[in-house]
């Protein structure tokens, strides 16, 4: 395995040698480390889509599922739902993938989520370029798609589609279908 050195800090600095309750999902928004359960809802809909994505990709980069990337910032550690690596991606000395590794972010929404999901990370995701972001709101059986992210920190083009439609990831050179026919309605 090849490493990269960081320039930055990550936010995740302040977790090194911390020990995590299993279960709960970790992430750092604003400096403030915020530990959530993974509902139900959310669990049936990344066990349902992860496999689809990680078949299609074959080799051609990696789907990860809650696992820390380091952003560049020392306020915000994301660890996103499922993130899809581009291939030939590599780790940095830390032993972790960086912001723009990502092609391609995918939240799921909770009610604990919504506001993280639909502001701070939605702005840190098109600041750091990652080419497409995707939230899932099972609550209303939506997924709103999030192409060509700016500097200013917003997405130039939105899209949504409803549950038993194909959500359609447009990843460089390649396209990932995901049927989300599957996907429960709940409000999470």
């Amino acid at each position: 395995m090849t490493t990269i050195e960081m320039d930055v800090q990550s936010a995740w600095d302040a977790l090194e040698n911390a020990i995590l309750p299993s279960g709960y999902r970790v992430e750092i928004t604003e400096g403030k480390i915020i530990m959530t359960p993974q509902g139900e809802c959310q669990s049936d809909i990344l066990i349902e889509a992860a496999p689809q994505i990680k078949k299609q990709l074959a080799g051609q980069g990696k789907v990860l599922s809650d696992v820390m990337i380091d952003f560049p910032s020392r306020l915000y550690g994301y660890a996103p739902d499922l993130a899809v690596v581009a291939p030939g991606s590599e780790r940095n000395s830390r032993g972790r993938f960086e912001w723009h590794s990502l092609e391609a972010v995918i939240e799921v929404l909770s009610k604990s989520t919504r506001d993280n999901d639909f502001t701070k990370k939605l702005r840190m995701y098109a600041e750091c370029a990652i080419p497409l972001y995707v939230i899932i709101d099972p609550s209303d059986g939506t997924c709103t798609i999030h192409r060509h992210p700016t500097r200013r920190g917003t997405y130039d083009e939105l899209e949504q589609i409803s549950f038993g439609e194909d959500l359609v990831l447009p990843l460089e050179g390649r396209e990932i279908v995901v049927r989300t026919d599957g996907f429960p309605r709940d409000d999470c």
